[in-house]
């Protein structure tokens, strides 16, 4: 859950598997997006999981405005992609410690 003093503005999913965590989903209200809580969000959950090494998320390539967030909080792109559709493909990112 992401909030704004007592209003919800958003969520953040994590899986835990120790060593790797994965960021599954994450999701800010349109009327807050831009202000910074995502990389708080992400900043926040990382730091919730101190024995993780690695990380990994995936998102949709063609959503540059996520690419860049992601690539900003040091996500790296590991060079899969899967193409979901035409003019749709899931690309994957990793961040190590």
């Amino acid at each position: 859950l992401i909030a704004l003093g007592e209003l919800h503005i958003g969520a953040i999913r994590i899986c835990d598997f120790g060593e790797l965590c994965k960021i599954k989903q994450i999701f800010i209200l349109p009327q807050y997006q831009g202000n910074g809580f995502a990389q708080e969000a992400i900043r926040l959950g990382e730091t919730l999981y101190p024995d993780a090494v690695r990380w990994e998320l995936d998102t949709i390539l063609q959503e540059e405005k996520l690419c860049y967030l992601y690539e900003k909080m040091g996500y790296v792109r590991t060079g899969k992609t899967r193409m979901i559709k035409e003019g749709m493909d899931i690309v994957f990112y990793e961040k190590l410690k």
